[in-house]
């Protein structure tokens, strides 16, 4: 595979799902200052201005803020750290394997599910938005992590403005 080889699951940092809180060390939130501090980071590698603002972490992980105040995570489907649900590792898998996953324990656990306007799957009471990644010629899942009222929110979820990280305004890039 192009583009550098998935960690294993043994290889990656393991982060928790805190539904409605956060993941990881990473709270709903927290301000940019909190943020480089749980992740003992001295700061973003690049901050990206744009609708949200966005700061690239080392090791997968992007952070963005609505109004200086953490509301979502994405990681790295290759460099990212890697997050269980109910035992099944959500980063860097076959989006299609990943998809019946979760429509599986929608199913199972009665929790809501959403499409989004970029054919993305959302639990939404869970703030998990799975998205793909193209990684040389492969596709691989993405998990997102978003405030719940994010993914229930029409404006944000049905009118597509979750983030996105494919139209920057401006990178920063940080040294």
């Amino acid at each position: 595979m192009r583009g550098g080889a998935v960690k294993m699951h043994g290889e990656r940092e393991c982060w928790e799902l805190l539904p409605g809180l956060g993941v990881g060390p990473l709270r709903f939130g927290m301000s940019q200052a909190d943020v480089a501090e749980a992740l003992q980071a001295s700061g973003p590698l690049q901050r990206v201005d744009g609708p949200y603002a966005q700061e690239d972490f080392s090791d997968g992980v992007k952070v963005f803020y609505e109004e200086g105040k953490m509301a979502c995570v994405a990681l790295d489907a290759v460099t990212g750290p890697q997050v269980l649900l109910a035992g099944f590792a959500l980063a860097g898998r076959d989006p299609e394997e990943a998809y019946s996953y979760l429509l599986d324990h929608a199913a199972e656990h009665g929790n809501c599910l959403a499409y989004t306007p970029d054919e993305s799957l959302a639990l939404t009471d869970l703030g998990l938005l799975l998205r793909v990644q193209q990684i040389g010629d492969v596709l691989l899942s993405r998990p997102i992590f978003v405030m719940e009222d994010w993914l229930e929110s029409e404006y944000y979820c049905a009118c597509g403005h979750l983030p996105l990280e494919g139209t920057p305004v401006a990178v920063l890039r940080l040294t």
